[in-house]
């Protein structure tokens, strides 16, 4: 069990480049394996429509679909490592654990933004987003 990180605005903002290219990697990742994976339906669809076809032409794309999922899997447990909680891959969303006044609250920010201008409660979610005041 990991002693839960407390970030400072500061702190935080200055991870932002590495969190970042943590999450391109992650969407990469993940890109290719949702493309991978659809080829491997459509040739399981033509593979069974075709009597007599040999066993399993399928193991090279099942290998490096278990490849991925190894890589993208260690990716995420190295990033949670960090403190930093991963909400969403696709829209880059994360949160950092802050004090705010001896109240925990999650800093948010998203992806394409250029700082950490938000901060919402444990329950409240991206929905209850707040700015912080500076």
């Amino acid at each position: 069990m990991s002693v839960k990180k407390w970030f400072s605005l500061e702190e935080a903002n200055e991870m932002l480049p590495f969190v970042d290219q943590e999450l391109k990697k992650m969407q990469a990742l993940k890109h290719n394996f949702e493309e991978k994976y659809a080829e491997l339906r459509i040739k399981k669809n033509e593979h069974a429509e075709k009597p007599g076809a040999e066993k399993d032409p399928f193991f090279v794309l099942e290998a490096e679909l278990e490849f991925l999922q190894i890589e993208a899997r260690g990716l995420i447990q190295n990033f949670q490592l960090t403190g930093v909680e991963l909400k969403d891959i696709d829209t880059g969303l994360v949160d950092f654990p802050a004090l705010m006044e001896g109240q925990e609250v999650l800093l948010c920010w998203k992806q394409g933004e250029d700082r950490i201008r938000f901060y919402h409660g444990n329950q409240d979610g991206f929905a209850g987003r707040k700015p912080i005041s500076e």
